[in-house]
């Protein structure tokens, strides 16, 4: 698989180890998952919950999720590009 496929079911065996069998993550859930999984993205968790519960059950589904993704990805990029035409050190994001 290449490097974007990998990181694709990355993606979804995250989302699938909080969720559950259910394939929704609650408030809860979602929490465990940010803290362990993005806390060096994202700090507050309410108003980003109520944002992404499009349809008010008060979960997350997979599709609501992605837009998560999604969202934090594009801030990342936005980032990458600042500190990319700002920086005066050769740090590499491709380095692992």
């Amino acid at each position: 698989m290449s490097e974007l496929e990998n990181g694709m079911v990355t993606i979804i065996r995250a989302f699938h180890k909080y969720s559950g069998h259910k394939c929704k993550l609650k408030k809860a859930e979602l929490k465990e998952l940010i803290n362990n999984e993005m806390n060096h993205f994202i700090q507050t968790l309410d108003q980003l919950f109520t944002d992404l519960d499009q349809n008010g059950d008060l979960e997350i589904d997979f599709p609501e999720f992605i837009t998560l993704i999604a969202m934090v990805t594009s801030a990342c990029h936005e980032l990458f590009v600042i500190c990319t035409f700002y920086s005066t050190t050769s740090f590499n994001w491709t380095e692992k």
